[in-house]
């Protein structure tokens, strides 16, 4: 299940919520009760090694200058 980031307006609370993505939009309460709250966007980085290109690089050498 995704998890949304929030900040509340009132206090400046920061905080993370697991919904379904049908429920990304609805309001969320901070921990303090306070409904003025706003989904963050948030950036996702995904790990790992990608593996080497195919003999020839990304169009056949042409624009990689391989």
């Amino acid at each position: 299940m995704p998890r949304y980031e929030f900040r509340c307006r009132e206090c400046g609370e920061t905080f993370e919520r697991s919904r379904p993505m049908a429920e990304s939009a609805e309001p969320a309460a901070c921990s303090r009760g306070h409904d003025d709250t706003v989904k963050l966007l948030s950036t996702v980085a995904v790990g790992g090694a990608a593996p080497a290109p195919a003999a020839g690089g990304c169009c056949g050498g042409g624009c990689c200058g391989g």
